[in-house]
């Protein structure tokens, strides 16, 4: 058909994303390092990696989620291995694959994007609490009340500016790329 890329031209754009979606992700811990009372709060890393999703398909997404904490972990050193890279490895890989998935699935509409993004950084904040619930009774992290009290605190109130940014930014980078016919995520028409 006319207009349709090859279908090996296809998968070397998608690689091209998302590497330099992943490149962008482990990059981004640093940019937070420069600003340390705000950095952290703003989960940068988790914006090319729901990007990802939204561009190349929850595949992509869910592959560039879980390798950039680690190998942002091995190159920056940030995060820590473990448990908060191991932890945020699940968790990003649940944005990516999320945000994929249901961008594909649901009809194209503009209130569809915000739906894929919230309901994937929802997912993956509960996976983020869930991951540390298992290494917990893994004897593989010591967990109190209290502490366990912080991972959550820490999965959704603490990261507050970071999810005013994404749903803020997110979209609006996925409508600039949709309209410049960037997005390699095939996408249900709406009826």
């Amino acid at each position: 058909m006319r207009g349709e890329l090859p279908l090996s031209s296809l998968k070397v754009r998608k690689l091209t994303y998302a590497a330099l979606l992943l490149a962008l992700a482990v990059m981004m811990p640093r940019v937070a390092g420069l600003i340390p009372d705000i950095g952290k709060t703003l989960n940068l890393m988790h914006i090319p990696v729901l990007l990802c999703g939204f561009l190349c398909g929850w595949s992509w997404g869910l592959v560039v989620g879980f390798t950039a904490p680690l190998l942002s972990s091995l190159l920056n050193g940030m995060p820590g291995i473990f448990p908060d890279a191991t932890v945020m490895a699940f968790e990003l890989a649940t944005y990516g694959a999320l945000s994929g998935l249901l961008y594909m699935l649901l009809p194209k509409k503009k209130w569809s994007i915000y739906v894929s993004l919230i309901v994937a950084m929802l997912a993956g904040r509960i996976v983020y609490g869930i991951v540390y619930l298992l290494l917990t009774s893994l004897g593989l992290v010591k967990i109190n009340d209290a502490l366990l009290a912080f991972v959550w605190v820490r999965a959704f109130a603490k990261p507050v500016l970071g999810i005013i940014l994404q749903i803020v930014l997110v979209p609006l980078l996925v409508m600039v790329l949709e309209r410049g016919r960037l997005i390699l995520n095939n996408r249900r028409t709406a009826k």
